[in-house]
């Protein structure tokens, strides 16, 4: 006897999820986990603080970018929340008027918890290669590292990966540094 098919998720589906919980649709299948912890949630807000003045704003840098929290992405059938990400105003030069994107980010950044790390490496690095997004960042605020990812032919290439206070200068924001420590709690 064959297996019943499994019915896809749908977006409402995604709309009735409880607003304390993170909803995506990933090949398909409704995914949830809880809203960052306090770590998680400072290291993404000081993240998006040190790119804001400099890449957003152009002030003590080249400015040209967009840089958003938590964006819902619609990228072909699958629906992904990404911690940061960041589009390149010369090809989104306004922001759409949709409470989503559909144009795939120039970069993203995941900060990594033990309940989530599995599903941002394993489900959604694939999709964000899959899209041609061009920088991929992760940070892991528990070990105080960040993995910095350039694609190249389809597949994610490891440029660096950094700890504690080391300064951070990577593609695509290299052009400003920042300390990696400015991320962590104290």
């Amino acid at each position: 006897m064959a297996e019943p098919a499994i019915k896809s998720a749908s977006y409402q589906d995604l709309l009735q999820v409880p607003d304390h919980l993170v909803a995506e649709i990933i090949h398909g299948q409704l995914e949830t986990q809880p809203r960052p912890g306090p770590r998680h949630a400072l290291s993404s807000s000081s993240l998006g603080g040190e790119l804001h003045g400099p890449f957003q704003r152009g002030r003590g840098g080249p400015g040209g970018w967009w840089i958003l929290d938590e964006p819902e992405l619609h990228l072909g059938p699958d629906i992904l929340v990404p911690d940061l990400a960041g589009w390149r105003r010369e090809r989104m030069p306004s922001l759409p008027e949709t409470a989503w994107f559909e144009l795939a980010p120039d970069w993203i950044c995941e900060i990594l918890s033990p309940g989530a790390a599995n599903k941002d490496r394993g489900l959604k690095m694939p999709l964000y290669a899959r899209e041609g997004i061009g920088h991929l960042w992760l940070i892991d605020p528990d070990i105080r590292t960040l993995e910095a990812y350039a694609l190249q032919d389809g597949h994610w290439l490891l440029l660096a990966t950094l700890c504690d206070a080391a300064v951070v200068e990577l593609p695509p924001f290299q052009a400003v540094g920042f300390p990696l420590d400015a991320l962590w709690a104290e």
